[in-house]
């Protein structure tokens, strides 16, 4: 496919919330670095959040058009790939969880997005807090808890760049979320509400998953969901593919890879398009399937068809899908009627799939996020 030089990307321009200084008290500061193009730097108070992220100012702002639900958690990345966690040499502290990645995606990438979810009232919870600040995400929706640690993930990255997970959550903060404590306001503003399905596996958090997504669907808001399948985090494979699937008909839009069609349909062919069709329910606007390198493929009532990819040399596969999600998200966002013209809807799945192979030049989640400029530049080098 030839990407036309007159070919555009358009991105609502992200905002900052900044707190008032003077109705913050502290007995421990947390500093938010600012951008370039951000207010004066500003310091946060532990001791006064209560339970809550860092909050607005109160003054009128448009509300973020994506709003992501779940799990923001640690990743320990090896330093070397293809050994053992326990003969790795040193680990990189990295941030993810996949909807957090797709809130920081977005807004990487110039869009207006928000992050739901909770994690410990301890360093490890106040540094992501910090992350999503610095990234211009929306953080009144994310909460703080006591009794609880931040999740931490270690991962395992063979020498292609692929991983495997070991994951501490015992419980972790972000599986105690409450649903009295969602931001149900900040869910019906949004345009698209994206989630995956860790946040399903234990109460209370199934609760606040399942009530959240209630309020979006009742407000007309987009329901996207990423399942994003970690076994090792279920009770059994048979739990994990009902729970999956329970929710699965609410959907407008899913994207799912290769092998969660295999484990979904009990071992069918994920290539087959008959296979695929079975999981495209009355009411979904599209379903995309994932190829890693090879690209995508995309099915709707009216089209499908296959995007190709873009090759790159692989470091750390961690949120390559989550870059992809936020990249067609962030194209959908501006402009839903993308799901109706097959043509424009190819050119902004291209734009996903080049912010997923860009992720995986570098080691974790978040920091190997692309900007826009990084995006369309790699775009313009496969057509020149």
């Amino acid at each position: 496919m030839v990407l036309q030089a007159t070919t555009t990307f358009c991105f609502s321009g992200p905002t900052l919330r900044s707190i008032p200084p003077d109705s913050l008290t502290s007995k421990r500061r947390i500093s938010i670095k600012a951008s370039s193009s951000s207010p004066p730097l500003l310091s946060v108070s532990r001791s006064n959040l209560k339970g809550r992220a860092f909050s607005s100012d109160g003054s009128t702002q448009d509300s973020p058009s994506v709003v992501c639900f779940g799990e923001m958690l640690i990743d320990f990345v090896p330093t070397t790939s293809g050994l053992s966690l326990a003969d790795a040499p040193a680990f990189k502290k990295a941030p993810g969880g996949a909807p957090a990645n797709v809130a920081v995606g977005i807004a990487r990438l110039g869009g207006s997005s928000a992050f739901i979810g909770k994690v410990g009232e301890d360093e490890f919870g106040y540094m992501l807090a910090n992350i999503l600040k610095d990234n211009n995400v929306n953080s009144d929706g994310m909460r703080f808890d006591p009794g609880a640690r931040t999740a931490l993930a270690f991962v395992t990255l063979t020498s292609e760049g692929e991983r495997e997970f070991m994951f501490y959550r015992n419980p972790s903060a972000d599986m105690l979320l409450q649903e009295s404590e969602l931001d149900l306001d900040l869910i019906k503003k949004a345009k698209i509400f994206h989630y995956g399905s860790i946040s399903l596996i234990t109460e209370p958090c199934k609760s606040a998953h399942l009530a959240a997504a209630k309020a979006a669907k009742e407000a007309g808001v987009i329901l996207s969901y990423d399942p994003n399948l970690r076994l090792p985090l279920w009770p059994s494979a048979d739990n994990a593919r009902e729970e999956i699937l329970s929710i699965w008909d609410t959907a407008d839009i899913i994207k799912i890879s290769e092998e969660e069609i295999e484990f979904l349909t009990k071992g069918e062919d994920p290539y087959d398009d008959t296979v695929v069709r079975k999981l495209f329910h009355p009411e979904m606007k599209l379903l995309i399937v994932t190829e890693g390198p090879e690209g995508c493929r995309y099915y709707t009532k009216d089209f499908s068809g296959r995007v190709h990819g873009l090759r790159v040399e692989v470091v750390d596969t961690t949120g390559a899908g989550d870059a992809f999600v936020a990249g067609i998200l962030s194209q959908l966002a501006n402009d839903l009627s993308l799901l109706q013209d097959e043509e424009r809807l190819r050119k902004a799945l291209m734009f996903a799939n080049a912010c997923g192979a860009l992720t995986v030049k570098e080691r974790g989640a978040i920091p190997a996020l692309p900007t826009k400029e990084a995006v369309l530049d790699a775009l313009l080098k496969t057509v020149m």
